[in-house]
This record gives C-alpha cells, structure tokens and sequence, in this order.
C-alpha cells in the first residue's frame, strides 16, 4: 500500500500539475508543498480534505487506507 506522501505526488503529476500549482489551489508556497510530497512536513487535514475535492476523490484513497479512488 502506498503512503499518503507517494499519492498526493502522483495524483499531482497523473494531473500534469506543478507542485507551484497545487501549492497556490492550497494557499501555501511550493517550498511548503514539496516538504508534504517528500514527508518532511505532515499535511493539514484542511489541505487533505482540498486535494480530496480538486482531484476528486476520498480521504481514505489519499491517505492509503483504500485503493479505490
């Protein structure tokens, strides 16, 4: 299964999305991001709960807890 940190990676680049991007839809800097995609830094549930919503799929996919989107 994979972690949190290997799905928002590659939810972000099967949507051919920079980490700039998808840093700015958050309200955060791309510094900040890339420290979530890397898991330096644990992302905010307010944050889980808006990738679940621009990419359309549950808080359990995002987090590994199911496979299905």
């Amino acid at each position: 299964m994979k972690t949190y940190v290997e799905i928002i990676r590659d939810l972000r680049e099967d949507n051919d999305k920079t980490q700039k991007e998808i840093a700015e839809y958050l309200g955060t800097t791309q510094q900040v991001y890339s420290r979530y995609e890397k898991g330096e830094n644990e992302i905010p549930i307010r944050h889980i709960i808006s990738l679940c919503k621009y990419y359309g799929v549950s808080a359990d996919y995002i987090l590994g807890l199911k496979e299905e989107k």
